[in-house]
């Protein structure tokens, strides 16, 4: 649990024949207690997106799911628990609170979920950072982005796979995309494999282990972005893309 309030320092002044010295010590308590009192943080929000349901686990369009549960158990947090149509946890990375959501309501619903928990918290949206699968980057590739639209894709592919649940969150943050993204390249099917078939497959055995270094970048990014700032985190992935292209 997040602290909602911190204990606030008091003092009893004992009479005294000098007021202007009673006056002056009790404005330089309260002075002090201001000082002394922590400011209340915000809050962060991380979901990944994905559906519910054991036989969409392993599937390339539950990669964001995939990403928040490296996460929390790279941070030990627990997100067993159910609130606001999702499974939820609460916890801290570095010294800021964050709350870990994954939507149960299946991706074109998710707003449903993610706008009644940024309402209840009042969370300001660019402390909202979805994860999701992209079509248009390579496979295992990371984007970072500080704001957007519906998504990266094009023509009939934006209607099909990313606009429908972009569009539900975006339509729960009342038509606000000024909120974080975090996208995870699945790559093209192959040849003329039907999209939405595609979306659906499992990834194979190498291309697991190739997730799995993905999702180590991107949990230092997450800290990053959460503990540094938006120009860091894209800072340090740009330098991730460097060395892999180096190697």
């Amino acid at each position: 649990m997040f602290p909602h309030h911190f204990p606030i320092l008091s003092s009893s002044s004992s009479s005294s024949s000098s007021t202007s010295i009673s006056t002056s010590t009790a404005e330089d308590s309260n002075d002090a207690v201001a000082a002394a009192k922590p400011k209340q943080q915000h809050p962060w929000l991380i979901v990944g997106l994905g559906n519910p349901g054991k036989k969409y686990n392993s599937t390339r369009h539950n990669v964001g799911f995939q990403m928040v549960d490296a996460l929390a158990d790279a941070e030990g947090i627990s997100i067993s628990g159910v609130s606001f149509k999702a499974l939820f946890g609460k916890g801290f990375i570095g010294n800021v609170p964050v709350m870990i959501a994954k939507p149960q309501t299946f991706m074109n619903a998710s707003g449903e979920s993610v706008g009644a928990i940024v309402s209840y918290y009042k969370i300001p949206l660019k402390q909202v950072l979805l994860i999701y699968d992209d079509l248009d980057l390579p496979f295992a590739k990371l984007r970072l982005l500080p704001k957007g639209g519906h998504g990266g894709h094009n023509g009939y592919l934006l209607l099909l796979v990313v606009c429908a649940y972009m569009r539900s969150v975006i339509n729960h943050f009342k038509g606000s995309r000024d909120f974080p993204r975090l996208r995870i390249g699945i790559g093209r099917p192959p040849g003329k494999m039907d999209t939405a078939n595609f979306v659906l497959r499992p990834f194979t055995k190498q291309e697991r282990e190739e997730l799995d270094f993905t999702f180590q970048q991107g949990i230092e990014a997450v800290r990053i972005l959460l503990i540094e700032g938006f120009n860091k985190s894209a800072t340090f992935m740009n330098s991730a893309k460097s060395m892999e292209q180096l190697g």
